[in-house]
């Protein structure tokens, strides 16, 4: 059994910066770390494996330090990883970065199983899996909160809703996204790190995977932000005093205006 997991290294929460002129997140000088719900994405995939035989191999793309990320996570229990790397690639938005892992994970061969994280902290839109799915050509299931069953031919799985949850049969290929409750991702024992260390980090660029240059980077990107700022701080408060019945009836004083 073949999965791949996408993967993607982002500025930390503590530290995010904005770029002024490009309206993109900051990341030189800011310290980088594997997307959480990834990290989650790459444990079910070594469970899985585990479980059914196989490979797991990782994907990202992103800039040369990347490869530290790739390290960690073979460190964490995949077999191989490659980084789709190109300058090119800079200010993709969800459209062209869904491409451009088409193109790679076409390079990289066929697979029975994408796991991505539900989304990424750097930009919250969820649409990357998805995209990527419908790009592939093979179902998708999103928020998978739990693995009931795996077989050699496909998965019964739990898709979180609103309300509850889903069951799912669901036959491979296929594409999760998974939530973080779906697993406690393991610390990277002293036998994998070794192994990260020595491993050969694969190394594709717009050329090898031959990508359109026009569909991808800030060229291929629809979607343009054009400007970021804080939100407004409400100056209007007003502080309610005395008992419960006190405050409850300026309360309803200051809100007759408004009715």
């Amino acid at each position: 059994m073949k999965i791949i997991v996408c993967i993607k290294q982002v500025p930390d929460a503590t530290d995010v910066r904005l770029d002024p002129v490009t309206n993109t997140l900051a990341r030189e000088g800011v310290q980088s770390i594997m997307n959480p719900y990834d990290q989650h994405a790459l444990e079910e995939a070594v469970r899985l494996r585990e479980r059914l035989g196989g490979e797991v191999v990782v994907v990202t793309m992103g800039p040369p330090q990347a490869e530290e990320m790739l390290r960690q996570a073979i460190s964490c229990g995949a077999d191989r990883a490659v980084l789709v790397s190109d300058r090119a690639f800079a200010g993709a938005d969800t459209w062209a970065t869904a491409y451009t892992l088409e193109n790679a994970l076409k390079k990289i061969g066929s697979f029975d199983l994408i796991l991505c994280g539900k989304q990424a902290i750097d930009g919250d839109t969820a649409q990357v899996g998805p995209g990527l799915a419908t790009r592939m050509g093979v179902p998708y299931l999103t928020c998978v909160q739990k693995v009931r069953e795996a077989t050699g031919t496909g998965l019964i799985v739990e898709r979180m809703m609103d309300d509850g949850y889903d069951v799912v049969a669901v036959d491979y290929p296929v594409l999760l996204t998974v939530v973080k409750n779906i697993n406690e991702p393991r610390v990277p024992s002293l036998k994998g790190k070794m192994k990260a260390k020595k491993a050969e980090i694969v190394k594709l660029t717009a050329a090898d995977i031959g990508a359109d240059p026009a569909c991808i980077g800030l060229p291929g990107s629809p979607t343009k932000v054009v400007k970021v700022f804080p939100p407004e701080g409400r100056s209007k408060r007003a502080t309610l005093t005395g008992t419960l019945d006190e405050q409850l009836d300026q309360l309803v004083e200051k809100l007759i205006p408004y009715l």
